[in-house]
């Protein structure tokens, strides 16, 4: 938690309360949650549920770009020396 913390505070998404241990999100970070949010929703989420079923025919061209990215992502992690 406290790495998560400190993450959010390094990019200006949340302040410390001084003299406390309690965080609150600026403006900023107001701003990016429900962005985050309505991604999740929107698109990932039902995404992922597509991607994810057994039939293929009309999904096949989303399953073909998942997997596009997905070698992207891996060769990107193994050029950076990245655990997976």
């Amino acid at each position: 938690m406290t790495d998560d913390l400190r993450r959010l505070r390094l990019h200006q998404l949340s302040e410390r309360v001084p003299g406390t241990h309690r965080y609150r999100l600026t403006a900023r970070g107001l701003k990016t949650a429900p962005f985050y949010t309505r991604v999740y929703a929107r698109i990932l989420r039902p995404g992922l549920a597509l991607i994810h079923t057994t039939t293929q025919a009309p999904r096949a061209s989303l399953q073909r770009t998942f997997n596009a990215a997905q070698r992207a992502v891996d060769s990107w992690c193994d050029e950076v020396k990245l655990a997976a």
